[in-house]
This record gives C-alpha cells, structure tokens and sequence, in this order.
C-alpha cells in the first residue's frame, strides 16, 4: 500500500495531553494509527516553552511511557518508556522521534514505527519532556522533566 493516511481514516487511539504544574498551557493530542506497515503516530502539540535566542530551538523528548495515569506531582505515575523487549535506549518500543517546536510553541509530528501496534499501547502513557532525548543515556535518554502527559485511549 502506497499511502500513509487518507481523509477517511480515523484513529485507533488517541491521547488528548496537558501540562503539568510547571506548564500548563500545554495542550493538544497524540493520535494512533493502525497500519499494514505498522503504527503512524501523529502529535499536534501547542502551548511548548519557547527559548529565548535567535539560534536555540524548541526541542522535546517524546515517548510512550509504560504507566497508566498522568498522576503524582511530577507525572511519576507514567513509570518509565514502555519497553516490553527490555532493549536499552533508544530501541525501547517507546522511543519517538523529538517534538521540534516552532517560534509560537507549536509542534506536529507525523512518524511510522514497527515498535508496537495500537493494542500495544492502549491505557499507556504519551509523554513530553523538556530536554531532547540523547539517544545515549540510559535507560531514559537524559530528555528531563516530564512536562505533560496524556493517557491513551481507544476510539
């Protein structure tokens, strides 16, 4: 098959996330998508702290995140990437790629991964940190506070 998404498709899944108490104007949702070639995972994210400078640019850690509840002072309750292989870092089922923000906070994300279907993934957690994931450090990539969270639920 030869397409990624059409108008008709509808997700499987979808995550309507938040900010935590450190940024509450986080706001949007993270959408899942069944696949013959896998899960297309699509984030449209507003309200990202934008740093200031002419040459730093708004870069996030993004994972799905083993725990069930976006709850605990700091998101705690997301327990850590979902890892079902126990592979290290970055071959976690999942790892995502960054969120880049824009100049207005704004970020969308479209990827395609094998790492976990649907079903996989439902009652989990997607998660925005405020660092962007090394790719190196284990077992969590060094990305940071949990910023905002949302919890995945089935359409």
């Amino acid at each position: 098959m030869n397409r990624l998404l059409q108008a008709q498709d509808c997700p499987a899944a979808i995550a309507h996330v938040a900010g935590g108490k450190e940024v509450p104007q986080i706001s949007g949702t993270v959408s899942f998508f069944t696949h013959p070639e896998g899960t297309l995972v699509v984030a449209d994210i507003y309200g990202l702290p934008i740093p200031e400078g002419p040459c730093i640019s708004p870069v996030f850690g993004f994972h799905i995140h083993e725990g069930a509840a976006c709850t605990g002072p700091d998101f705690e309750d997301t327990g850590g990437h979902f890892n079902p292989e126990d592979c290290l870092h970055p071959h976690h089922a999942g790892d995502l790629p960054p969120l880049f923000g824009n100049k207005n906070g704004h970020a969308y994300l479209a990827v395609l991964t094998d790492r976990f279907s649907v079903p996989d993934i439902i009652g989990r957690t997607a998660v925005i940190h405020q660092d962007p994931d090394d790719f190196m450090t284990q077992p969590s990539g060094h990305s940071g506070m949990k910023m905002a969270c949302g919890v995945i639920r089935a359409i």
